[in-house]
Order: structure tokens, then C-alpha cells, then sequence
């Protein structure tokens, strides 16, 4: 048996990303692979092959559904058939089997010393980081698994990100933590959204962004000031400690 996919669930352990196994339990008749035959699906590429046409393109489908709603493993039962667009005729089962459950997608907004802080915290965590600053010359020192993102328009980050992302905005300059504010807030799909400041800031935003046509509701989730209120201090690793444990509370609290 080829253990191709054997390989490809190590690389994508080393990286943290969810797949589906999916392997044919079964055959009866004419189907175009034979029992045993294996395929991961991630959730932008596919590795290996059940034998390609309708049947493959519906298995995927299905695989992607499960790493978004992280459901359990299933067994899956198709009739090669017109009515599935494949004229080998036979029968077959499909076990659908999810591996390295999804890890949160954060996205820090910000190279400064609370920042650099933080995202050194978060790289020792089961997660995927993320790092956004326009300046090139803040990431000195980028944790291993950290992703530094150098972009002239941090607001693409934003656009680019994730459903159920986590995003913490802590720039340098407050007129660019208003427009993140307003993006993150209009996209809505996030889990988690917190942004650096006082109590006096996040006033100042409010009416700003109600302005903007952001309703009461939603300036409700953003997190401001931003970290467990429990754990106090100015210095940068104190206010990173604090903003990481709400970032764990609220992702150990999803799971």
C-alpha cells in the first residue's frame, strides 16, 4: 500500500493545519480505486487521489464542511452511479476522518514593545500567528512559527484574514487603530477582537465608529481596554501576560 499519505499527515503536523483522512472501506463492482486507497484534505489543497470525477469533488466537499464545523468521524456510502455523474456503476464506502483540529488564526496589529511582547507569548502557544506592521525595521526578532507580515496597507490584513480569526490591534499610531477598528467591526466573522487603549479611548472610538454606522451591539464586542482585568500592570510583559490569558480563555472556552 502507498504510504504517501503518511508523509503528508507528518508535514502537516509540523505545520498545525487541520486535514481530513479519507480512505475507501469498501468496494463492489467497478469503482475507480480499490479499498484502502487514502486521501488528505485540507482546507486549500487536496494530497493524493480516490480516483478524481464526481465522486472525489463531492468527498472533498464534504471533508472541508467537517474541518469548518469540526465534526466527528463518519462513514460516507455512494452508488457509482449516473445520479453522482460516474459511469463505473460499482459501490463504495468513504471514512472521513478529521486530524490536528483547527488552532486559532491570530492576527497581531502592531511591532511595538507591547507587541513584540506579546507575539513572542503567543508563539508558545497552540496556535497560528500572525504579525502586521508597516515598518520592515520592527521585526528584529520574529518567533519561530511567527508569520511577520511587512504590508504599505495594513487594512489588506484584514481583508485577507480568516473567518473566526483573532485579531488584536496595538499600532503605533491611533488614527490607524480607528480605520482596523472600523474593518474588524464591519466584518463581523471574527472571534475575538481586541484593541489596545484606555477606557477614555474606547469612548473616543464609540462615538467615532457610530459615526461610521457600527451599532451599539457590535462596539459591544470589541475588547477595550483589551486583557483580563485580573491581571494588572503598565510594563510590556505584563499588559502581553494579560492580553494572551483572555486570548486562551476565550479559545479554550470555544473548545
Amino acid at each position: 500500500m502507498n504510504d504517501e499519505w503518511i508523509s503528508v499527515l507528518m508535514q502537516l503536523r509540523e505545520r498545525r493545519e487541520p486535514c481530513v483522512l479519507l480512505t475507501l472501506l469498501e468496494d463492489k463492482g467497478s469503482v475507480p480505486r480499490n479499498g484502502g486507497t487514502k486521501m488528505v484534505v485540507g482546507l486549500e489543497q487536496a494530497w493524493l487521489t480516490l480516483g478524481g470525477g464526481n465522486l472525489e469533488f463531492q468527498c472533498i466537499a464534504i471533508a472541508r464542511e467537517m474541518l469548518a464545523d469540526g465534526a466527528a468521524p463518519r462513514t460516507e456510502h455512494f452508488n457509482l452511479g449516473a445520479r453522482l455523474g460516474q459511469c463505473c456503476g460499482g459501490m463504495t464506502a468513504v471514512l472521513f476522518e478529521p486530524l490536528i483540529q483547527p488552532q486559532p488564526q491570530i492576527i497581531v496589529f502592531g511591532a511595538g514593545h507591547v507587541g513584540k511582547a506579546l507575539v513572542s507569548l503567543l508563539a508558545t502557544l497552540p496556535c497560528h500567528v500572525t504579525w502586521v506592521d508597516e515598518r520592515q525595521e520592527q521585526f528584529t526578532q520574529v518567533p519561530a512559527g511567527v508569520k511577520a507580515l511587512h504590508v504599505e496597507d495594513p487594512l489588506d490584513a484584514v481583508t485577507a484574514a480568516a473567518a473566526q480569526s483573532y485579531f488584536i490591534v496595538m499600532t503605533h499610531h491611533h488614527p490607524r487603530d480607528l480605520e482596523l477598528a472600523e474593518a474588524i467591526l464591519k466584518r463581523g466573522d471574527y472571534r475575538y477582537f481586541g484593541l489596545i487603549g484606555s477606557r477614555t479611548k474606547r469612548q473616543r472610538f464609540e462615538y467615532r465608529l457610530a459615526g461610521k454606522g457600527i451599532d451599539a451591539r457590535q462596539l459591544s464586542t470589541m475588547r477595550c481596554p483589551v486583557g483580563l482585568p485580573d491581571v494588572k500592570g503598565k510594563l510590556p510583559a505584563e499588559i502581553a501576560v494579560a492580553i494572551a490569558a483572555e486570548i486562551i480563555a476565550v479559545y479554550q472556552g470555544a473548545a
